[in-house]
């Protein structure tokens, strides 16, 4: 028989048994949907998670710190072992494959003033030319650029943080009380001095203010490294020649940098560059190191309701096969008339099989544009009802990518075929002429 001749009686015969047809494809339908809808709910937790992640900062970006070191010596009593972070530890990270960029930091803790208003903050320095490598975003100015001193970039929050230093009562504003980028700024390290003596103080000038959003820049104030270098040598040569007790919060007497920042080129080889870095002796984190932890879990639980969801499409294969077997029985004599008039056995099995495998095909079809709805409404009314408990990360709590929807197709069409199969066998050793007894 011609293929089209095939496909032709295989839709009559679906056709004739309406009810039975809709029957076995809504069962293909609702375990389609379940398993699509359920898998969904996990690349949505998936893709919250990324998102409430990357608000702490890039995954992209490693943070370097020196080693542990026990008993005062090498970390686990190793000579060969990293003491500090210097200048080799910056080239040796920057030589690694996939490496972007690389920027040591150093950090002091500032009392900033602008005439009677006072912020402390967080100064952190870094090399102004990676600025734009480490995904800084200045909503208002610029980035630190190579030449800059005592230029400086606030972090997002970082201008609401001043306080009136006369009044006895200060609250929190999202008002500015002091515009850092046009008012006089001056910063100065938060000596402790018995003597009574004012520290140093250093004129500063805003250059730029970052995009909020991000944890790791909200409440820093940003200046050239070597800058800060110069001004906590400065500020150390002077409690050093003070020898009346004086103390500082914001004075930094370690050796090397406090960290180092490595951007990696594909988030894929995070892990990679991760771990020849901590093989070197260094110690490493990477906000990688909780989205996987968080993945591990998302992957459980996926699991779970895509078991739940597989459930379904078995009983639906169990309708489907049911279903064919009835059809044989009903069918016996055609068959048997098939057989006489020159039908090949593989032409019946290729017969019963393509009749399975448009029930699974047309059901996966169905079941994938109902699964687009259900996560419509999920995205749309779901989302509302969640927000009453907490923002939902990245906005969605179904996704369904398209390969899943192409792969979910192709699976319920191979699980009729599957499904086909046994009957089309029985159907295959029916005697022609007992079959053409048959009333």
């Amino acid at each position: 028989m011609r293929p089209i001749d095939l496909i032709a009686m295989g839709l009559r015969n679906l056709w004739r048994r309406k009810l039975r047809t809709f029957l076995t494809v809504l069962g293909v339908i609702i375990g389609t949907a379940a398993i699509v809808v359920m898998v969904s709910l996990g690349f949505g937790m998936n893709e919250g998670y990324k998102n409430e992640i990357s608000r702490m900062g890039s995954l992209n970006i490693i943070n370097v710190t020196p080693p542990y070191n026990y008993d005062g010596g090498s970390m686990g009593g190793r000579s060969s072992q990293p003491t500090k972070l210097d200048d080799k530890s910056v080239s040796d990270f920057a030589g690694l494959k996939g490496v972007e960029a690389v920027t040591p930091t150093l950090n002091s803790y500032l009392k900033i003033t602008s005439g009677r208003y006072v912020a402390y903050a967080s100064v952190k320095g870094i090399d102004p030319t990676t600025m734009s490598l480490f995904e800084f975003e200045a909503a208002e100015g610029r980035l630190l650029q190579e030449g800059d001193t005592l230029n400086v970039v606030f972090g997002g929050y970082i201008p609401q943080t001043f306080y009136d230093t006369r009044s006895r009562f200060n609250s929190y504003s999202e008002e500015p009380k002091v515009d850092v980028m046009k008012d006089k700024l001056e910063i100065a390290f938060d000596n402790y001095d018995p003597d009574g003596k004012t520290p140093k103080s250093y004129k500063i000038k805003g250059v730029g203010i970052l995009t909020e959003g991000d944890y790791n820049k909200d409440y820093y104030v940003f200046m050239s490294i070597q800058q800060l270098k110069k001004l906590i040598e400065e500020n150390n040569k002077t409690n050093k020649n003070n020898r009346s007790g004086v103390s500082s919060r914001g004075s930094n007497n370690q050796q090397g940098y406090n960290e180092i920042l490595v951007k990696v080129k594909e988030i894929k080889d995070v892990t990679r560059v991760q771990n020849e870095i901590k093989e070197m002796g260094y110690d490493a984190y990477s906000l990688t190191d909780f989205l996987e932890s968080m993945q591990k879990t998302s992957s459980m639980i996926q699991a779970v309701l895509g078991g739940i969801g597989a459930v379904s499409l078995l009983v639906a294969a169990l309708g489907i096969t049911n279903t064919m077997i009835m059809s044989i029985y009903e069918r016996t004599r055609e068959i048997g008339v098939m057989k006489v008039i020159g039908a090949s056995l593989a032409d019946i099995r290729k017969l019963f099989l393509l009749e399975a495998g448009v029930i699974g095909f047309t059901g996966g079809i169905m079941g994938i544009a109902i699964s687009y709805g259900a996560s419509y409404f999920l995205n749309s009314v779901g989302v509302r009802f969640m927000n009453f408990l907490g923002p939902v990360g990245g906005g969605k709590i179904s996704i369904i990518p398209i390969w899943l929807s192409l792969a979910t197709i192709g699976f319920t069409s191979f699980v009729g075929l599957v499904s086909g199969f046994y009957p089309a066998r029985r159907a295959m050793k029916l005697s022609a002429l007992e079959a053409i007894k048959t009333e």
